[in-house]
Order: C-alpha cells, then structure tokens, then sequence
C-alpha cells in the first residue's frame, strides 16, 4: 500500500489545474534547456506542484485561495528553503495570460544542465 502522501501526490497529477496543465507542457521531457522537472513531488510533508531536482528548484502555482493563505505558504515555503529548495511562485493567471515570461523568469533562476 503506497505512502498517504504518494496517494496525494498521485491524485493531484492525475487532476492538474489548466495553469498546471499548461505550464507542464514547457517544463516535461527536459524541454526547458535540458532542465528535467517531476510535477506534484513530495518534499517532506509538502507536495510541490513542480520541481528540479538537480537545481533544487521550486515553482510553486497559486490560485486565489492563496490570497488568504499567505502565512501558510511562508511557513511551507520556509520549510522547503530548509530542505535546501529555492522556491518560485506564480499565480495561475501569470501562467495562463503570460506564459513566455514565466518561463523566461524560471530560466533564469536554472544553472545550464
């Protein structure tokens, strides 16, 4: 029987978000400059939406639940520094109505591969 967290885990990649949806379409395969991303990965407690794990990256999408949320994400996100992660954030909105800068803005925080 797999971890509870596995589950989850599981069950969030099989119901993305459409900003999830499209913003895994650039980072699958290595499409981003060779950079390889696993998508809803457990980082300790946490399930991150996206992650890198040879850069120790971090992007995380958020919708407007968040918004009052806040202090939750900074505990999470300090949590995740902790464990040696840079997190980047966007809101679903950014990835749906300006994608290429988001790209071009988790691009610059990745060494080349």
């Amino acid at each position: 029987m797999p971890h509870p967290r596995t589950q989850r885990a599981r069950k969030l990649r099989n119901n993305p978000t459409d900003a999830e949806r499209l913003l895994w379409r650039y980072l699958r395969k290595g499409q981003l400059h060779g950079h390889r991303f696993r998508r809803q990965y457990p980082i300790g407690v946490y399930i991150v939406d996206f992650v890198c794990l040879q850069q120790q990256l971090v992007v995380e999408l958020d919708g407007g639940q968040h918004a009052e949320r806040a202090a939750y994400d900074r505990s999470r996100d300090r949590f995740i520094g902790q464990a040696g992660f840079q997190v980047l954030r966007y809101w679903n909105d950014q990835v749906l109505q300006e994608t290429e800068a988001v790209l071009a803005d988790i691009l610059r925080h990745l060494s080349p591969p």
